[in-house]
């Protein structure tokens, strides 16, 4: 007779075994209606999954996080019963969940066109809409066998014959004539999957292996409700205008071409915005008390073979050779830093000695993972690294955290989710160890008042660490700063300082990167702020134009004090209407147009409009550059009259 304990602690007890629907049922008739699957003394079930002994119970609902999960494996299935009807010869692969959605890998003898892909999620749309039944069936690992050999499923027999024991007994879902095979769980009927949309095709090959067949991917997104949806597809347009390829294109930033995949050509404009952001961390570095250094491009494949990087790095990176020796162009910069933290004898009193480099590193990612400026092979890390004594540990972590918010806020991102990752299962060091740096970790995160997920076991193999992931006006995850505790690479390396007690010891190193790499970063807010930068950072900051060419040389005397004062400023004394200068600037995103007429030259002003069209009146040249020398010092994110 089992007693059901429910999130209230509230009691049910039952004179028979129950499924999570029945507990639901026994509950309400609207609970029983929304019910999707329920978690098990923590773990997800199925809603026809039976419950024998005494447990605790939720009910998972579409309202829950897992709820939507299961709404998208379960529309990956309906894919599956689509594509299965459309083209029955077709072979199925896999059709897991990812962010906001699904994919199925399918094996099909030709290529899908859109116009498949229409008559494909039209298909779908029908089945989910007769709101049939879901069945599970578990079942002997030989009777899966035997079902998908029926079937002709080559891809499903292979995951039974190398993941899947002959002892376990896999679920079969059953989707009216169509199976498939799942650790669930799955809704129990397809209302919960009517609000999706396919999205794209690409090419994957079978068990991400190029020396496997390539398969179709087929890419979905599925919502528990219409709005969800919309305003999931609302974020993709939104996401497409502000695509940094495309803005980067339009205002001259940066070109990627087939000669260098994975490198940036950065165009003046461009860089104008990659040396502000360095130097504005270049500022960061000096209050924060760091030194800046910089390493070689490349070293000995002997010092990768002693970091451990050649053996278990080394498709990811770059070698060449000279004079019978081998080097591989640095993919990171920590054993650099450790090679000049070792130049000389060091002592307690040189720690906590903190190490900053702009490092310019190159990973051989593969070409397809390469996405504009978001994802490269060539990029300069901000990256630090912080040599300290133990006890040091925890307030170093807690300047860094400081620095991090510091940093993130000055660009606008006040929407930062944080993970502490702890200790693996494989890992170095004493259990004394990881549980003080595990300890000063979540002490430097409370001491900042900073909330935290704990990702047990997720940790590196030699230090706990913690993430922070940006979300963006469109909500999306960046996933850029790191803080990481390592006690391998310094032993490894020989790194020691001389103890109070006269001993030599091996400091712990803090990894600690805060944008990731500048090309990402640069990537991230062209997209946050959709090209409209911040005055400090628009690599033109005011366009001054004429009328008419009697006020030329009065545009070039602005122009010359502006560029005094240090502002990037230009000309503009084409003879064109204004107009049509100013809709140009406004495209181009320049933040302050500059207008001189008859009657500013009289006045000895200028008059003043923002790129979003606002009048700003009229300023003496004197005026004009102390406001914008203000607001670039103060780095604000907003122009001169925006609330």
């Amino acid at each position: 007779m089992p007693i059901i304990t429910l999130p209230d602690g509230s009691q049910r007890q039952f004179d028979h075994p129950v499924s999570v629907m029945d507990v639901a049922q026994s509950i309400g008739a609207g609970l029983a209606k929304a019910t999707i699957a329920g978690r098990v003394n923590g773990e997800r079930r199925d809603a026809s999954d039976i419950i024998h002994e005494d447990a605790t119970l939720e009910i998972i609902t579409a309202k829950d996080e897992d709820g939507l999960e299961i709404i998208r494996h379960s529309t990956a299935h309906l894919l599956g019963h689509a594509i299965k009807q459309l083209f029955p010869n077709v072979k199925m692969a896999i059709g897991p969940t990812i962010d906001n959605g699904f994919y199925y890998d399918i094996d099909l003898d030709r290529s899908l066109t859109q116009e498949d892909i229409d008559a494909l999620e039209k298909r779908m749309l029908e089945l989910a809409k007769t709101n049939y039944d879901v069945v599970k069936k578990p079942v002997s690992w030989q009777e899966a066998r035997d079902t998908f050999e029926r079937r002709g499923e080559p891809y499903k027999m292979a995951i039974l014959d190398e993941n899947i024991a002959k002892t376990d007994t896999p679920a079969l879902y059953h989707h009216e004539e169509y199976i498939d095979m799942c650790r669930g769980p799955h809704v129990p009927n397809m209302r919960f999957c009517h609000h999706f949309k396919l999205m794209k095709v690409a090419g994957a090959y079978w068990r991400g292996d190029s020396k496997n067949k390539m398969l179709q991917r087929v890419y979905g997104t599925a919502w528990a409700d219409k709005k969800q949806l919309a305003d999931y597809l609302h974020r993709l347009e939104e996401a497409a205008k502000r695509d940094h390829r495309k803005i980067g294109k339009a205002l001259d930033l940066f070109h990627m071409q087939e000669e260098a995949p994975g490198m940036v050509f950065w165009h003046n404009d461009g860089w104008t915005i990659f040396r502000e952001l360095e130097t504005f961390v270049r500022t960061k570095l000096k209050q924060y008390d760091y030194q800046e250094v910089k390493g070689p491009f490349m070293m000995d494949r002997v010092l990768w073979e002693k970091t451990g990087h050649w053996q278990n790095y080394g498709d990811l990176m770059f070698t060449t050779s000279s004079e019978n020796r081998e080097y591989a162009i640095k993919p990171m910069n920590c054993p650099g830093h450790i090679q000049i933290f070792n130049q000389g004898l060091k002592s307690y009193r040189d720690l906590p000695l903190r190490m900053a480099e702009f490092g310019s590193c190159h990973r051989n990612e593969p070409s397809g993972s390469l996405h504009g400026i978001m994802r490269v092979r060539g990029f300069t890390q901000d990256d630090a690294h912080i040599f300290c004594m133990p006890e040091q540990v925890e307030s170093e972590v807690t300047s860094c955290i400081k620095m991090v918010y510091d940093i993130y806020s000055t660009f606008g991102f006040q929407n930062i989710k944080v993970k502490l990752s702890t200790r693996p299962e494989n890992s170095i060091g004493t259990d004394e160890m990881w549980a003080k740096a595990e300890a000063d970790l979540a002490a430097a995160l409370v001491t900042n008042g900073l909330e935290y997920e704990i990702q047990e076991g997720e940790g590196a193999f030699y230090g706990p660490k913690i993430e922070f992931t940006l979300h963006d006006c469109l909500d999306r995850a960046w996933q850029c700063g790191t803080i990481q505790l390592d006690f391998f690479l310094p032993e490894r390396l020989n790194a020691t300082y001389v103890a109070e007690d006269n001993d030599r010891r091996t400091p712990v190193m803090i990894h600690r990167a805060i944008l990731g790499s500048l090309e990402r970063f640069i990537g991230i807010i062209t997209e946050e702020y959709a090209g409209f930068f911040p005055s400090w950072l628009a690599p033109t900051q005011a366009v001054v134009m004429n009328i008419t060419d009697s006020q030329a040389d009065y545009v070039q005397q602005v122009v010359n004090a502006l560029s005094d004062a240090g502002i990037r400023v230009k000309a503009d004394l084409r003879n064109e209407k204004v107009g049509f200068k100013i809709r140009e600037h406004t495209l181009r995103r320049v933040p302050y147009m500059l207008v001189c007429g008859d009657k500013e030259i009289e006045a000895g002003k200028v008059a003043v409009r923002t790129r979003k069209g606002a009048d700003l009146g009229t300023f003496t040249i004197a005026e004009f550059t102390e406001l914008l020398k203000n607001q670039v010092r103060q780095r604000e994110l907003k122009l001169l009259g925006e609330e």
